[in-house]
């Protein structure tokens, strides 16, 4: 499935039924009065967060939604029937900002939530609702009123309560397929993951959602690379699982490349709570591995621990962790 984090629609509602201006006109009943029922109302357009939702794909090839319109209303008091609302599905996290971009009207934070984006117009009303002691016969009724219409932007910030965070080729992708039911796309080589990919970890009987988000280079925060589009998936994570190659000539700067872009993006995301692993363990000698975490560790206030993704044990260690750091 392709994935897409921002989009433009057009929304509009349903207008409102027109009133009926119907009189009574029966045998053997001269004057039989005014008769004319009310409008129908419109449809609302109503965007409602689903749970099997990960990307707002659907509304590139679909950018204007209308809502139904209400029926007008007829003779013998009969009120036309209400236009049907327009549910339009949306995944969890999906803001819904202005024309501008940047006015933030809603946030989807539940499944289950629902927004009414654009309401329906209201129904006229028939000459029934005229009739008085001084004015038996009205010819008077009204039209429906037109339904809100808009123009939003949809923007998708991933949900999830770990986010692994990395320099390209960290080992991130392979992790999340080792301990969660996705199936992100594992190459050797920088930018594999393009989209971010979710996943969800179980370890007795408690889950944990997780995002893998795309690899960050140095200028990330300006747009370089993958930009700044992949950063904002991190920001709702509680935690962050930051991957590095223990193979890496200096594992401390690129630690370092990394924190700084998050910094620089925002200083929230630099202050997350954290776990910091070296991957790819299986790749050299086990005394040489001890004595990287060490030189490593020292003046890092994060939690430092080693994996190799090919290792059932270290795959298990690291589930038992992640239960502790998404609470």
């Amino acid at each position: 499935m392709k994935f897409l984090d921002q989009v433009k629609i057009y929304i509009k509602a349903g207008n409102g039924g027109d009133g009926s201006p119907s009189f009574r006109r029966e045998k053997f009943i001269e004057y039989g009065g005014p008769d004319g029922g009310d409008g129908g109302s419109g449809g609302s357009v109503i965007l409602k967060a689903e749970r099997n939702l990960n990307t707002l794909i659907d509304y590139r090839y679909q950018q204007h939604h209308k809502a139904k319109r209400g029926d007008n209303g007829s003779g013998q008091n009969r009120t036309g029937k209400s236009g049907e609302d327009l549910i339009l599905k949306v995944p969890l996290g999906t803001q819904v900002f202005e024309e501008d971009n940047k006015t933030l009207i809603y946030d989807f934070i539940k499944i289950g939530e629902e927004f009414t984006a654009a309401a329906g117009g209201k129904g006229g009303l028939g000459n029934t609702r005229f009739k008085s002691s001084t004015n038996r016969a009205p010819r008077k009724f009204t039209k429906g009123t037109p339904g809100e219409e808009f123009t939003i932007w949809l923007q998708l910030k991933t949900i999830a309560d770990i986010g692994i965070i990395g320099l390209p080729n960290a080992g991130k992708s392979s992790l999340l397929a080792a301990i969660t039911n996705a199936n992100p796309k594992i190459a050797n080589y920088q930018f594999t993951t393009l989209n971010p990919n979710l996943g969800v970890a179980s370890y007795d009987d408690k889950e944990v959602t997780i995002a893998d988000i795309p690899g960050l280079v140095e200028g990330a925060h300006k747009g370089t690379g993958l930009g700044i589009q992949f950063l904002k998936h991190i920001e709702r994570c509680k935690s962050l699982l930051h991957m590095i190659d223990i193979t890496d000539n200096d594992i401390k700067s690129s630690y370092k490349k990394v924190k700084n872009e998050l910094k620089n993006y925002s200083s929230k995301l630099s202050k997350k709570r954290e776990l910091i692993i070296l991957n790819k363990t299986d790749l050299i000698n086990k005394n040489e591995v001890k004595k990287i975490i060490n030189d490593f560790s020292k003046n890092i206030k994060s939690e430092v621990i080693s994996m190799s993704t090919l290792e059932k044990k270290s795959v298990s260690k690291i589930k038992a962790k992640l239960i502790s750091y998404a609470s």
